[in-house]
């Protein structure tokens, strides 16, 4: 299978989940073309593309969206049969599946990872996904994957959950609103209060002259917090 300028396409690395549900699907029914008319509507335009792009890597539709029979196939056939059809899909897909230097029942997940970066090129997060695509795939037709290859893959989604998990966190943390501390702050005094409480208590005792002293000053500061009030 061989693209433009002789590079092989990339293989699936649409979920999974979503490829099941979208073959499930046509049981009511295969359209003559399989094009955005008739997806657009279910998926959004990267989803929908990658699953294209996954259904002629499989040998299910052409290039230009006409179901193939084993598309019609995989769909009609239930129980062991649709095992075995998904089985001949992806031995027929994955070439390195009919070479004899890979065993899928005993290769390690990084020998697995070598021969998908051999056979098509793909590294990282890309690489990833395709290799959960494949292992998904193989495992709904029934063909035994050895444990380095399994056990390594749950371990990777339960790290990827984790990242998950935590960025939603981080997220929801920045998205919440800072209280208003300036709301919580005691009120402070205002200048009226705190002069008010050095200003000496009248005593009858003082002399007139002291006593219109302290009226003259007393009625000063009246009028000044009077003026500041005004002004607020």
């Amino acid at each position: 299978m061989t693209g433009e300028k002789g590079r092989k396409p990339l293989p699936p690395y649409v979920s999974y989940r979503t490829f099941r549900n979208f073959i499930d699907g046509l049981q009511i029914g295969v359209p003559a073309r399989i094009d955005r008319s008739y997806w657009g509507e279910r998926y959004s335009g990267s989803s929908g593309t990658q699953l294209m792009s996954a259904l002629r890597f499989l040998g299910l539709i052409d290039t230009s969206g006409t179901p193939l029979t084993r598309l019609r196939q995989l769909v009609s056939a239930t129980g062991s049969q649709k095992s075995e059809v998904m089985r001949q899909i992806s031995h027929t897909a994955y070439e390195f599946l009919s070479e004899r230097t890979f065993d899928p029942q005993l290769a390690t997940y990084s020998q697995l990872e070598e021969i998908f970066y051999n056979s098509y090129q793909v590294t990282g997060d890309v690489a990833r996904k395709c290799i959960k695509f494949f292992i998904s795939m193989q495992e709904d037709a029934g063909v035994a994957l050895s444990p380095f290859i399994t056990k390594r893959s749950k371990t990777l989604r339960s790290i990827s959950s984790k990242k998950r998990i935590a960025t939603k966190t981080t997220r929801t943390n920045r998205n919440t609103s800072i209280p208003n501390i300036q709301n919580q702050a005691p009120k402070q005094n205002n200048w009226y209060e705190m002069v008010l409480t050095k200003f000496p208590s009248f005593d009858p005792a003082w002399s007139d002259d002291v006593k219109l002293k302290w009226f003259d000053a007393f009625d000063s500061l009246l009028k000044r917090d009077s003026s500041t009030l005004i002004k607020e």
